[in-house]
């Protein structure tokens, strides 16, 4: 195969945790009388330890049921913003405020409505989506941040819960966000023999495979991460790295960027023991039936599952399958 060839490709749809359609709203966190006058008719994004939040089907939603998050009136929580409280932004001019909770039987909560992005969020509406994958990726940073890391004081809440303040030595901290490289390899072709690699983790269920992925270290262009993961992962030399989209993916505070590269299929494949259980080329008409049968198998009987579709893996896949 030659090095000059190449097809890139483009999302069909943004990734589904990327979609948002509210304001975030940054000047407002230091508005204490604009947060205060909008508090009565705020709503509130309640989520549980475990990334929980009650949705339902949406009223009058698309085709196919998108579900909508069930947010709480402010008034509701406390006369005014508590400090637990932190402002996720405004939308059709109410503003929208996170916070931990739980279902409470005494109020008539139903259990069963409270999902987590993993089992729903590819189900959501786009302003519940960007609502619910902001709420769960503050307050885990809040879960975490509640102590200084250099002077070990307690921290303090400030600007509508996005900025924690020591009040020992003056320390600032800001939500954090880890950002990792996930890359589509494949060989270049055209048509339904073109190939994909795949590969899965040992902790992953049976069958279940993805695309390779990979934190980014300290000092790393996301490039140069892009060759070094998949070159630790699975032994073989990529070309032609193209950003192809990003995704919020907050468990507990990631940020996945997408690529896609290119590689020589005749490379022997290594994984990288404890990381990778195995990897293999699989061919676009292969994935064609997948996306029809859902689980499906290869040539040599082993059986597949697809990455579901909350994950940006399974845009870029979808995606690459119908470039050819």
């Amino acid at each position: 195969m030659s090095e000059s060839c190449c097809q890139h490709f483009r999302l069909l749809d943004p990734p589904r945790l990327s979609r948002a359609t509210y304001d975030r709203a940054d000047s407002l966190r230091m508005d204490a009388r604009r947060l205060a006058a909008g508090w009565p008719k705020a709503r509130v994004v309640v989520v549980d330890e475990r990334g929980r939040t009650p949705v339902r089907p949406a009223v009058g939603g698309a085709v196919g049921g998108e579900y909508e998050v069930l947010t709480r009136p402010a008034p509701e929580l406390a006369p005014t913003p508590p400090d637990e409280a932190t402002l996720l932004g405004e939308h059709d001019g109410v503003a929208y405020w996170a916070v931990r909770g739980w279902p409470s039987l005494v109020d008539g909560d139903d259990p069963a409505q409270w999902q987590d992005l993993r089992a729903r969020g590819a189900d959501l509406d786009a302003t519940s989506a960007g609502l619910v994958t902001t709420a769960v990726a503050v307050l885990a940073w809040h879960d975490t941040a509640g102590y200084c890391a250099n002077c070990g004081a307690a921290t303090q809440r400030r600007h509508a819960g996005w900025m924690r303040r020591c009040p020992s030595c003056g320390r600032e901290e800001y939500p954090r966000t880890d950002p990792a490289v996930i890359c589509l390899v494949h060989d270049g072709g055209s048509g339904g023999s073109a190939r994909v690699l795949l590969a899965r983790q040992p902790v992953w269920p049976p069958g279940r495979y993805s695309v390779l992925a990979g934190f980014v270290e300290a000092g790393e262009s996301l490039e140069v991460c892009v060759t070094r993961e998949i070159k630790e992962e699975v032994g073989i030399r990529v070309w032609d790295i193209q950003y192809v989209a990003s995704q919020a993916w907050p468990f507990p505070r990631s940020l996945m960027i997408g690529f896609s590269a290119l590689a020589d299929p005749a490379q022997p494949l290594r994984p990288a023991r404890g990381e990778i259980a195995d990897a293999l080329w699989v061919t676009r008409d292969e994935l064609r039936r997948a996306q029809v049968d859902g689980d499906w198998a290869a040539a040599d009987g082993q059986q597949l599952l697809l990455p579901p579709s909350v994950s940006i893996a399974r845009g870029m896949l979808d995606a690459w399958t119908a470039a050819g």
